[in-house]
């Protein structure tokens, strides 16, 4: 009986020739990840070595990755000094995977991965941020992990007693129409599945329309994946991974391919017709909450957001400026966009994109992950819809329980901030 991409890459990282889901691991780590939540992090690694007499040393700083990206810059004092004593402990450490508040080499810490080179397909990749799960893009095993487990990781290198995860398969077949992006099939994905549907699952994707997408698409639908309830989504590295390891990552070493074996055995198959999929939309209050752009109408929105760790890359802001450009956002509509990384915004400023969106009237902030969670930039007024391209629109994601927010792709945010209601791209 043959194995999953994930138990494959379980089975080499804990050593053993075979594994199976339900199988207890404790795998090696190639590269751990923290955001400003380092300092909860630093705080349980010290409890570790209390009273031991011991040095706190972590196992492997080359391979340990902290980015501030979650409230940059610092909104507060507290959040200021939590980040001045990360600096202090990355000096002291030897980290050199550390990207401060600086616009050559800041971000979203789900984009500075990937476009850096620190993810590497075979991999075990752990972050103390439940959208690890988007590194498996580049056909890795990326997961989120608490604070207390990561500091674990810190000590030891290894994550401790890891239940292999069944996989779902999911194969997408066909070509996506214009106006549907990868976006709507995560969204359609997770429709299906329900929150709840893959539960403590791997998400292992397959089929021509994931091999002809782009790494961006793929970051994109790895990302959501744990909206499903999954541990981690992963599309099994190809020659688009080599390519974009290659050409944007800079990685001139050879990348390791995992597959599948022709008779893994999944606990669930859905296949999408990715042909026929409309523009898709996540509904209040809920991921799952998912419809067609057609079924959700007449619903006015005040704040459009374009960005976050799901929907910030290059190609997503160039969707969104082909559709805006010449043209202007409806009175009463704010547009806030975030561009996953510096990199990404400097991109896009060199190809005019930001402008045709600023002549748009939209404003562009620093890359960030704030708005997204509602704790900087962009919190929502009473009463006030938000239809934005991030990931959870649960009661409060964006600072306000007494809000709404709807989730789409770039492409359904730039044509609704034209009309000042939920629209069709196409």
């Amino acid at each position: 009986m043959g194995m999953t991409v994930v138990e494959k890459i379980l089975a080499r990282a804990s050593g053993q020739r075979v594994v199976k889901a339900g199988n207890v691991v404790e795998p090696a780590v190639d590269l751990a990840m923290s955001h400003e939540n380092a300092a909860l992090v630093m705080n349980q690694f010290a409890e570790i070595y209390k009273d031991t007499g011991l040095e706190t040393k972590i196992w492997d700083p080359s391979k340990i990755a902290i980015i501030f990206d979650h409230r940059v810059p610092a909104e507060s004092s507290k959040t200021a000094t939590n980040q001045k004593k990360i600096r202090d402990f990355v000096a002291k450490q030897g980290i050199t995977k550390f990207h401060d508040i600086r616009a050559d080499e800041g971000g979203i810490c789900h984009q500075i991965l990937p476009e850096n080179g620190y993810v590497r397909p075979g991999g075990v990749i752990v972050g103390t941020d439940s959208h690890t799960t988007s590194h498996g893009a580049l056909g890795a095993f990326s997961f989120g992990i608490g604070a207390t487990e990561m500091a674990a990781v810190w000590a030891l290198g290894r994550v401790l007693n890891v239940e292999v995860p069944g996989t779902i398969k999911v194969i997408v077949r066909g070509k996506l129409r214009e106006g549907v992006l990868p976006k709507d099939i995560i969204l359609h994905v997770i429709g299906k599945l329900t929150a709840e549907g893959a539960n403590f699952k791997v998400i292992e994707f397959h089929g021509d329309g994931i091999a002809s997408m782009t790494t961006s698409g793929r970051l994109t639908v790895c990302n959501m994946t744990v909206e499903a309830g999954a541990t981690s989504g992963i599309v099994p590295a190809d020659e688009e991974t080599a390519r974009y390891l290659r050409e944007e990552a800079g990685v001139s070493d050879a990348a390791e391919r995992v597959a599948p074996d022709p008779d893994a055995v999944y606990s669930q198959v859905l296949e999408v017709d990715a042909a026929a999929l409309s523009p898709q939309i996540a509904c209040p209050h809920t991921v799952d909450n998912v419809k067609p752009v057609g079924e959700v109408k007449d619903v006015r929105v005040q704040q459009i957001v374009i960005g976050s760790c799901t929907n910030g890359r290059l190609d997503d802001l160039q969707a969104a400026a082909k559709i805006l450009k010449g043209r202007r956002v409806a009175k009463g509509v704010r547009m806030l966009v975030f561009p996953a990384s510096w990199r990404i915004y400097k991109d896009a400023m060199r190809q005019g994109v930001l402008s045709d969106l600023v002549e748009a009237g939209a404003v562009v902030m620093n890359p960030g992950c704030g708005c997204c969670l509602g704790v900087h930039q962009g919190a929502l007024g009473d009463g006030e819809v938000a239809l934005s391209t991030t990931n959870r629109n649960f009661k409060g994601r964006m600072g306000n329980p007494n809000a709404e927010v709807y989730l789409c792709s770039p492409a359904v945010a730039a044509a609704s901030a034209l009309t000042g209601v939920i629209t069709d791209p196409r």
